[in-house]
């Protein structure tokens, strides 16, 4: 393409060769291990970064995605034109504690923000040790599993908008809500998340999060690609439960396939295209709605040239 050369250059000028990649498949660089090639993936490695690509995505005039860990994603087969920006712990993934005050660059993956939380003996965040993504797009999608969720533990979120501004938000400002964050509208990137968390006892909140990673563990397909759960959960409703009374358990298309061990999850079984996977969704709405007269909502992200 003309203009990736131009880019490029223009990239070359504040980023290592290491961070941009041209052409990159994003199979390579998503949980699901799916989809096509990203036109330019970027890894910015602090929020000044992040203004001058937001600048300089704007002035080529390209469409840009921001991602964290892609875990939560489905890229389609076509794959993406324009700019990823992905937030990595190679990158970005520093976290520090002061006090009760907790705070991590978006890339932080969210087991070790519990972990350093743990072992400074703050709990708060023993909810999130085995979610698979990063604490910026925990943010994004006000994560939360075993009755816990973002939303009860962050203080404040610098972002940068897509004019290049740093932002400061406080944490009531951010509508968090189920699966929900004001960032799914703003367009806003999340740089840097400041959490308050409470005083407790360094064996007790160990011990908790020991209990929900072998919960975890007996209960998800952590063994195959996935993007985590698929389905929103229904009001009243738990989505596995209602696939599973289905009988959809095991169910295929091509490469894609509803976990035999949690109705909850499709996974790749092996060579899985975004088509199989948004097939097997449809098919799953279809046959749930057939049994129950429940419609259910993907939790995924679907990204990518259609």
């Amino acid at each position: 393409m003309d203009w990736q050369k131009n880019f490029g250059d223009r990239l070359g000028e504040f980023l290592r060769a290491e961070q941009f990649i041209f052409n990159a498949p994003m199979r390579e660089h998503t949980t699901f291990k799916i989809g096509g090639a990203a036109d330019v993936l970027i890894f910015p490695s602090n929020a000044a970064d992040v203004s001058k690509i937001f600048k300089l995505v704007d002035e080529f005039k390209l469409p840009c995605v921001i991602l964290g860990n892609g875990s939560n994603v489905l890229v389609r087969d076509k794959g993406i034109r324009g700019v990823v920006v992905k937030f990595t712990e190679k990158f970005f993934g520093g976290i520090r504690c002061e006090g009760q005050r907790l705070t991590a660059c978006a890339g932080a993956k969210l087991k070790d923000v519990s972990i350093c939380a743990a072992e400074h003996g703050l709990t708060g965040m023993e909810f999130a040790c085995g979610i698979p993504g990063s604490i910026g797009g925990a943010i994004f999608m006000n994560a939360g599993a075993y009755d816990g969720e973002m939303k009860n533990t962050v203080a404040s979120v610098k972002a940068v908008n897509r004019g290049g501004e740093l932002i400061e938000f406080s944490g009531s400002s951010l509508h968090l809500g189920y699966r929900h964050s004001i960032f799914q509208e703003n367009g806003c990137a999340i740089c840097e998340v400041e959490l308050i968390l409470q005083r407790g006892n360094v064996d007790d909140i160990k011990q908790k999060m020991a209990d929900l990673t072998a919960r975890r563990e007996s209960r998800q397909p952590l063994d195959m690609p996935s993007a985590g759960s698929t389905f929103k959960r229904p009001k009243g409703h738990f989505a596995g439960t209602l696939i599973d009374k289905a009988g959809l358990k095991g169910l295929r298309v091509g490469g894609a396939m509803v976990s035999e061990k949690h109705a909850g999850f499709v996974v790749n079984t092996g060579g899985a295209t975004s088509e199989d996977v948004l097939a097997l969704i449809e098919e799953v709405k279809r046959r749930v709605l057939d049994a129950h007269g429940v419609t259910l909502s993907p939790e995924v992200r679907i990204i990518g040239e259609e």
